[in-house]
């Protein structure tokens, strides 16, 4: 039987090593999207349909491009800056500065997922229905990717010993548990 040390017991360099892969692979997951969002924008002043679209629409369009290739730099910039930074001492720099692009990556890729899918209601639809979906993806995209998480963090979360990371509330249940234990 083979066993894994807990988090608790890696050393800083390791902690920061699988929070950087960690990282990378979500990126890696959100990029993909937001690529595939971005090219789709780009072709549809092209589409047949175009002219349909109303200068309220127009404005749907350009924020939903904008705000996508926002969340395309965001979602790189990690990417790039470990190639650049690569070999520097600068990893735990950039664990922090990667965290901080994915939730404003994060951001972005929402407001193009609200404007790019209101633009297509919108053009498809009623301003009604093109309303509607905006707020049910603003309630969904808010809900589960910031203030869902935002709730748990402050809610499970003590304070952060140095040696424990950013990510020790993964293992929220082991501490309660030794406070519990501790007020006994």
């Amino acid at each position: 039987m083979t066993t894994t040390a807990s988090p608790k017991d890696e050393t800083d360099a390791e902690r920061v090593d699988r929070q950087l892969v960690e990282l990378l692979q979500g990126i890696r997951v959100a990029v993909t999207g937001v690529q595939v969002l971005f090219a789709f924008l780009l072709t549809v002043p092209f589409a047949s349909r175009w002219e349909e679209v109303d200068g309220g629409g127009e404005v749907l369009y350009y924020v939903a491009l904008y705000a996508s290739a926002l969340a395309s730099v965001c979602f790189i910039a990690p990417v790039i800056q470990h190639r650049v930074l690569f070999m520097a001492g600068q990893k735990k720099r950039l664990v922090r500065r990667a965290n901080q692009f994915g939730i404003w990556g994060a951001l972005a890729l929402a407001v193009a997922v609200i404007s790019s899918t209101t633009l297509i209601i919108e053009t498809l639809l009623t301003n009604l229905a093109a309303t509607l979906t905006a707020v049910a993806l603003l309630v969904l995209c808010g809900w589960f990717w910031f203030l869902q998480p935002y709730l748990h963090r402050h809610r499970h979360s003590t304070p952060l010993d140095d040696n424990e990371g950013d990510d020790a509330d993964d293992h929220d249940g082991e501490r309660r548990g030794a406070r519990a234990s501790h007020a006994a």
